[in-house]
């Protein structure tokens, strides 16, 4: 492998995906009607989901741990600071359009799933590693660095991935399963995470970098001679 590659000094057998908010208030576009997204932004929502779900089927057959961060709105810890940028005071009550509130449809994953025994991790931010214990589990996990899949590139995407960055995570964003309700604005957000945070790469250069599923056992070949009436 050349010294150029992204994928250089990274054994390929010690990483994580980290699926972040493919949940119905983010995802599916029955919810996302307040966003304004024009049909190219929608396609690409559709697209990164479907790559996503591919992603994390390639690495559950690869023997590659698969972790999900979900968004927990919870009505009875408010976030002032989100409150106030979108203009709301900082102890307004959460309305019916809070995203992923605890216990709400709009919380369910959507489109991709957690298996039984997969790690999940619920956040009240933007990052998986703010006020979780998601390195402690990646630690457990023997995991040395992570791919960060899912929605949307410029907001939890890209917090998630400058926090494993900074604590010493070498991060893998693949561009085509990531996205944002602006196609400028994922392309912009792909272009600062690649100068500051990821090597940006496709998902089928994932896959060609992920182990390759274990091999089937061969059937087995009766041997006996056949007996005459």
């Amino acid at each position: 492998m050349s010294a150029d590659s992204p994928f250089a000094g990274l054994h390929n057998g010690a990483g994580a995906l980290i699926v972040v908010d493919v949940q119905r208030s983010f995802a599916d576009l029955a919810y996302l009607g307040d966003y304004g997204l024009d049909t190219a932004a929608e396609d690409a929502i559709a697209a990164a989901i479907r790559t996503t779900a591919s992603l994390v089927d390639t690495a559950r057959a690869a023997g590659v741990p698969v972790v999900w961060v979900e968004l927990a709105s919870d009505p009875n810890k408010l976030w002032g600071a989100s409150n106030w940028l979108r203009g709301k005071g900082f102890d307004e009550p959460m309305g019916d359009d809070e995203p992923c509130v605890i216990g709400t449809p709009g919380a369910d994953w959507y489109g991709v799933y957690p298996a039984a025994g997969e790690v999940r991790v619920q956040k009240r931010g933007y990052s998986g590693f703010q006020g979780t214990d998601l390195h402690a589990q990646l630690q457990a996990l023997g995991v040395v660095w992570v791919i960060v899949a899912g929605l949307t590139t410029e907001c939890c995407i890209a917090a998630t991935a400058t926090d494993a960055f900074q604590l010493d995570y070498p991060v893998l964003i693949p561009s085509d399963a990531t996205a944002a309700y602006e196609v400028r604005v994922h392309e912009n957000a792909l272009e600062i995470l690649g100068l500051t945070t990821a090597h940006i790469v496709s998902s089928d250069e994932l896959v060609g970098f992920l182990p390759a599923p274990p091999a089937a056992p061969a059937a087995s070949v009766s041997t006996g001679s056949a007996v005459s009436a």
